[in-house]
């Protein structure tokens, strides 16, 4: 954060659109790790969220759980993160029958939040935001959303439609 941006009390922005997407490895279970080069070749949606058990978190995840099948058949790969520890997200998991991996910001809390711009230094969790990285682990599009508010997946689908297309044109060399 800025002194600047200290000084007014605003929170850091998010990474936006073009930034290079930061490198993580966070525990998805209490004995195994997932990186995000372990989804290298994919566009990877990571939905940053409050809390395990939080009741927007709750809806928001088990319709990003129930529209799982367009966005991988859109190529993409999803990842829930939020700084609670891993038995809570397998509880969580398990209750709601998510079965995207949920990651453990745990240790230190809020690391991988603040390096893409989203930590609450207020709360010590990381706020409700949404980012769309390509295969190229490009941000292609970020957004922040109030902890009360779902923000559903329009933008999200909107920013794998714009991939996909580009994909196609580049693969036709631009030809109509």
């Amino acid at each position: 954060m800025t002194a600047e941006a200290r000084s007014r009390g605003r929170p850091p922005s998010p990474l936006a659109a073009g930034a290079s997407a930061p490198s993580f490895a966070l525990s998805d279970t209490l004995y195994s790790r997932l990186a995000l080069d372990d989804l290298r070749g994919r566009d990877v949606v990571v939905v940053f969220y409050v809390a395990d058990w939080h009741p927007v978190a709750t809806a928001q995840l088990a319709r990003y759980q129930e529209l799982l099948p367009e966005l991988e058949r859109r190529g993409a790969a999803v990842v829930g993160i939020s700084t609670d520890a891993t038995w809570s997200h397998e509880s969580y998991a398990r209750e709601l029958g998510i079965t995207f991996p949920l990651l453990a910001d745990d240790s230190p809390p809020g690391a991988v939040a603040r390096l893409y711009g989203v930590h609450a230094s207020e709360t010590g969790r990381s706020r409700r935001a949404l980012f769309v990285i390509d295969a190229g682990r490009v941000v292609c599009w970020s957004a922040v959303f109030p902890d009360a508010l779902d923000p559903g997946l329009d933008g999200v689908l909107s920013a794998l439609e714009r991939l996909g297309a580009e994909r196609a044109e580049a693969s036709t060399g631009g030809e109509a």
